[in-house]
């Protein structure tokens, strides 16, 4: 195996950084988690993702209606019910 190819097997074994965080939007799977912040950009939304990411704490970014072309809109950052005030007490030191 060339060198190349181990950099390329190395790259895609690669979690998504927080650039590539996918926001559902319209998405009913995810009406029973809580909301712990709402963004106006995605950018912010993804960095406060990321955060609770690297905390252990499964988050998803969601919105009701497709973003703008630059990334603005109503971005909220959800985690499953029972993880809430854990990650509410995370996100509240960062502040």
């Amino acid at each position: 195996m060339s060198l190349f190819e181990r950099v390329r097997l190395a790259l895609r074994r690669r979690s998504p950084g927080p650039g590539a965080t996918p926001i559902h939007v319209d998405d009913p799977a995810f009406d029973s988690w809580e909301v712990v912040r709402d963004f106006g950009d995605v950018r912010t939304a993804r960095a406060w993702h990321q955060a609770l990411e690297e905390a252990g704490i499964a988050a998803v970014l969601t919105a009701d209606w497709p973003l703008d072309r630059y990334g603005h809109g109503d971005v909220a950052l959800r985690v499953r019910g029972e993880d809430w005030s854990e990650a509410e007490f995370h996100l509240s030191n960062m502040d």
